[in-house]
């Protein structure tokens, strides 16, 4: 023990003895600055029109065909990462990381260098590294009696880091007029040192202490036959949730990435900072409602409290698009509202729910393999959604196809919750115990 203590940074031996308020407030911001810097190699170029593209002559517009390919690339990285983020060893997070931010970036490059149509393939080659970088920054914080707060100040890095990255881009291409095939990869370039700034200080997060462990049990890799094990013992109850974060995550992508083309529509398309204000306002409802986990001590309750939760982001994104509708609300309202019932239904997949699962179960796991899954899922949703507006509705308006989209996923994405609700229900029943249940012993 005093030979590892001794192989420890000063960083990190002062940070294992500072108080727990000191090392929240170290691990959060380091954890949300490096997932922010990670948007600049991935969102900034959905705010370009990409109207005029020499050599580009596909069905598709060039902007979805874009979109559509990094998505792709997305995708593969979440079925990748089933296996590399659940086996992943904390010596190797923050290397990986690296490396995996810097393809991302070389991507970009090659995207900007390479003539359309094959400067396609480099898109795809962006998403792919990018993919993986959630559950290796989460892995850090994953674990500890404070993974709520740490992991809610990160989440909140989905809204402000989208909103902030993108008026960048927006700045680079209206003010300092960048082409907009270079503006991806010079927005990237911007961020670099910053984020090279932001790993090195994660990556001197020190490992969950012995009380961590006590309450929310130990976190390790998990092999083929361990992740299949806990898959198929909840098998029902995963696959209602999974297909819940499905929906999710297509609506998030598709407000994410047509989000220019929606403003535009609501009369607010010439504001570079529209992005930033609509990210500031949703990050600051969402991280109050979800910080309010913590005070949950019971593993068992806030697994299932997580998933109250989830509902009230499906009945606010259902009831503020009918309020704007019905000319109770305006567009810049609307989209605050919206975006905050989204962000409280999807977040909590990233990581609470299951956090709190692995958890409750009491066996050693992380939950990295089970929030993979989930994403792996949910980008098929996302490129499901994308074909579908292409192909299937090409003549329906970027707007009135986003409205018919919320209703959808807060009605469907509602009833699949309360499915999964049901199912585990029955772990609340007297006599139960997770962790016996996990074994396959008779609860």
């Amino acid at each position: 023990m005093a030979e590892a203590k001794s192989r420890l940074s000063g960083v990190t031996r002062f940070l294992q003895q500072a108080p727990a308020l000191l090392l929240v407030v170290y691990a959060s911001c380091a954890a949300f600055m490096t997932y922010t810097c990670m948007y600049a190699y991935r969102k900034p170029f959905s705010v370009a029109s990409y109207a005029d593209i020499q050599g580009w002559s596909g069905l598709l517009d060039f902007k979805v065909a874009l979109i559509l390919a990094q998505v792709l690339g997305y995708l593969l990285s979440k079925f990748i990462g089933i296996k590399v983020v659940s086996e992943m060893t904390a010596a190797r997070r923050a290397i990986s990381i690296l490396v995996l931010v810097l393809c991302s970036e070389l991507a970009l490059i090659g995207f900007a260098l390479t003539p359309a149509p094959y400067n396609l393939a480099f898109m795809f080659l962006n998403g792919v590294p990018l993919g993986m970088i959630w559950g290796l920054v989460f892995s850090f914080l994953e674990g500890r009696r404070s993974t709520e707060i740490l992991g809610a100040v990160l989440s909140v890095s989905f809204i402000v880091a989208s909103g902030w990255v993108r008026t960048v881009g927006k700045w680079l291409l209206v003010d300092m007029q960048v082409p907009e095939l270079w503006m991806p990869a010079v927005t990237g370039a911007l961020f670099t040192p910053l984020f090279f700034i932001s790993l090195y200080l994660l990556a001197k997060t020190p490992l969950p202490n012995p009380q961590d462990i006590a309450e929310r049990h130990l976190r390790a890799p998990m092999d083929s036959a361990a992740r299949w094990a806990f898959f198929w013992r909840y098998a029902p109850g995963i696959l209602l949730l999974v297909s819940s974060f499905l929906l999710f995550t297509g609506l998030r992508d598709f407000r994410d990435n047509f989000s220019a083309e929606i403003w535009q529509a609501l009369g607010y398309g010439q504001e570079p900072g529209i992005f930033a204000y609509a990210g500031i306002r949703i990050a600051f409802f969402v991280l109050i409602a979800l910080g309010l986990m913590v005070i949950i001590k019971d593993n068992l309750r806030a697994f299932f409290a997580n998933q109250y939760f989830i509902l009230l982001g499906c009945g606010l994104l259902g009831g503020s698009t009918l309020m704007f509708q019905s000319g109770m609300l305006d567009g810049k309202s609307w989209m605050v509202l919206l975006g905050a019932g989204l962000y409280i239904a999807y977040i909590p997949y990233n990581c609470f729910l299951f956090d709190r699962l692995v958890s409750a179960v009491g066996v050693t796991a992380n939950a990295g393999f089970l929030i993979y899954l989930a994403d792996s899922a949910g980008y098929l949703g996302s490129v499901g959604i994308l074909l579908y507006r292409t192909f299937a509705s090409p003549d329906i308006s970027w707007l009135q196809f986003f409205i018919q989209l919320c209703y959808l996923v807060s009605c469907l994405g509602g009833a699949l919750v309360i499915g999964s609700l049901l199912y585990f229900g029955r772990l609340r029943q007297p006599g139960r115990v997770l962790h016996k249940l996990y074994a396959g012993q008779p609860g």
